[in-house]
């Protein structure tokens, strides 16, 4: 017998006729791809995402995008929560220690591009689960190539040339603007260097406060050099 296009049990109606305007990538954080699959179409788990992505780049379509995945959990993106209502959960195949695939980069370029156009969604809305959990969630982490997405405009990266403009330096002020929800301090340090600095160390510096206001001056949408 064929399997369901939409094999997860695990959704329902979005809130208060909520739509997609968000896309939140994972990692599974498991040891492979048909175990991640298993937990996010188990009813006993309650979890699940839009979409899966396999090592060898095989797209895996689990919840339909009209309805509400629960990939998000507590949370919250630019000052407003239940993110599950308003985003697109891709969860992809890498237990959180290595590199994603190639396979991978190039089957979620397609797919990003494809969501973004079918919901409108810009590249500002395509996020980490670490940017809208920060005290909680590291993913998809500091493998995860952000910049390659940003220059083809699936997501946003810092223009340098924005870093001599005046804007507020004050680094909590910049993290407000951008989305980043309340948090201690170096929670939120923490969350937007595995964002933007990965393997930045220390306490904040000016490096921080550079790329921070390059993301927010003159607003979305941010533009990448």
């Amino acid at each position: 017998m064929a399997e369901a296009p939409f094999p997860s049990p695990n959704f329902g109606p979005r809130r208060d006729g909520a739509r997609p305007e968000l896309i939140v990538l994972h990692y599974t954080g498991m040891a492979d791809c048909d175990e991640a699959r298993a937990r996010l179409c188990d009813p006993l788990t309650e979890v699940s995402a839009h979409w899966l992505i396999r090592a060898d780049g095989t797209t895996l379509a689990l919840v339909p995008e009209e309805m509400r995945a629960w990939h998000a959990g507590a949370g919250e993106w630019q000052g407003r929560g239940d993110v599950n209502s308003r985003s697109i959960g891709i969860e992809i195949d890498n237990p959180g220690d290595r590199p994603f695939t190639e396979p991978q980069m190039a089957a979620l370029e397609g797919l990003l591009a494809d969501i973004m156009a079918r919901w409108s969604i810009p590249p500002a809305g395509v996020i980490g689960h670490s940017d809208m959990a920060p005290d909680r969630k590291r993913d998809p982490g500091p493998r995860f190539d952000w910049r390659r997405l940003a220059r083809q405009g699936l997501a946003v990266w810092p223009a340098d040339r924005h870093a001599t403009k005046t804007v507020d330096r004050n680094l909590e002020t910049l993290l407000d603007r951008i989305g980043f929800p309340p948090a201690a301090p170096d929670i939120r340090l923490a969350a937007f260097r595995l964002r933007f600095r990965p393997w930045a160390t220390g306490p904040e510096d000016a490096d921080d406060c550079r790329i921070a206001a390059g993301l927010v001056v003159d607003s979305v949408p941010f533009t990448v050099d």
